[in-house]
């Protein structure tokens, strides 16, 4: 096998033998032409996403043969106290992406990126590997090489490809109904290109995350939401549902390659009862039709469960989705060695991956 150091154009080289690059958050061009190279392909792959990350190194595995590119972006971490690391994923749907169908990658190219990829870990001492896979991406394909694969519910996306009424035919007709009343109230939708409505929006957001006492990690700064307006590598906006001049509800919203993603949203606390978030996705699909999306992802319940959350996101579409994650453990030996030590007593009986991840209370 041929380790490559100086990058390939992903149109224009064809090789002979298998090859991998190691893409750091430095080689910013390579890592947004590789990514767009790619056949599908969403937001949470590109580089300005992951140059959001503070929970660990993101860095970009791309593999080639001839012209078949496969790229798959991780966060890396290392495993205090030791010289060994391990990579997991960002926030929302990511995974590997490939310019080729994964359902048209012949075997003999599955199992050289399974090998390129194996010596990757090995050659960084990488313990494991965890990443969300994207719903509307088929990697399995992929990653079944790996095993490791594992069911963690479902997701609703609403399909921009039929008709508009068609599309209204599968909400709920207490949603259809709500809907129009709001209509006949006065809400409206206006995009929030303002400091102070972007301000408003993640005091509401956060509001929200404090009432259902979400982990710190469903919580964004200010910062987060401007970094995200400002990118270059995908076109995001802030909708946020008016009544008179209170904003009712919000989201934040981000377009890339025909998919769009209700990425987080929110309501506000006064206006929970009247339920704006309904006339908020409604008007969200007309923005994604404006813009030739194919669909509205509008994700799942908290940790994939089905929760209230994704009944709520359930009665827009019947189109679920099958969210699963790949928990892969590289080096056998040291992952139960960390396991151990981590817990210093009995190893408990637990679905966390990495389990010497997992918050220890004594």
């Amino acid at each position: 096998m041929m380790i490559i150091r100086e990058p390939l154009n992903p149109k224009t080289t064809q090789l002979e033998s298998m090859s991998y690059i190691l893409l750091t958050l430095k080689e910013k061009d390579l890592w947004s032409m590789y990514v767009h190279s790619c056949k599908v392909y969403d937001f949470y792959h590109t580089w300005y996403y992951h140059s959001l990350e503070r929970s660990g190194e993101p860095i970009l595995f791309v593999f080639q043969q001839g012209e078949t590119i496969i790229a798959l972006p991780l966060l890396r971490r290392p495993i205090s106290g030791t010289d060994l690391n391990d990579c997991t994923s960002v926030y929302g749907y990511a995974g590997p992406i490939s310019n080729v169908d994964f359902n048209d990658l012949d075997d003999k190219t599955m199992d050289n990126f399974k090998q390129s990829f194996l010596n990757f870990l090995e050659e960084g001492k990488n313990v494991s590997v965890f990443t969300r896979l994207h719903p509307l991406i088929n990697h399995e394909v992929l990653l079944n090489k790996f095993g490791g694969i594992f069911d963690n519910g479902k997701t609703i996306a609403i399909d921009l490809q039929v008709s508009l009424d068609d599309q209204r035919k599968q909400y709920r007709r207490q949603y259809r109904s709500k809907i129009r009343q709001l209509r006949e109230k006065g809400y409206y939708l206006k995009i929030g290109d303002s400091n102070s409505e972007v301000q408003e929006f993640v005091r509401i957001y956060n509001a929200n995350m404090s009432r259902v006492k979400a982990e710190s990690y469903y919580h964004f700064n200010e910062k987060y939401f401007f970094d995200m307006l400002d990118s270059i590598d995908f076109e995001s906006e802030l909708l946020l549902l008016y009544n008179g001049n209170e904003v009712t509800a919000g989201a934040f919203v981000v377009y890339s390659n025909n998919l769009m993603q209700f990425h987080l949203a929110a309501t506000h606390d006064k206006y929970l009862s009247e339920g704006p978030m309904k006339l908020l996705v409604d008007e969200a699909t007309l923005m994604g039709r404006q813009r030739g999306m194919n669909y509205l992802h509008l994700g799942g319940g908290v940790g994939g469960k089905e929760d209230s959350l994704f009944e709520f996101k359930s009665g827009f579409s019947d189109k679920h989705l099958s969210f699963k994650t790949w928990r892969y453990v590289a080096d056998e030996d040291a992952y139960e060695e960390l396991v151990k030590t981590h817990f210093n007593t009995s190893v408990p009986s637990s679905n966390f991956f990495p389990l010497y991840r997992e918050s220890v209370n004594f």
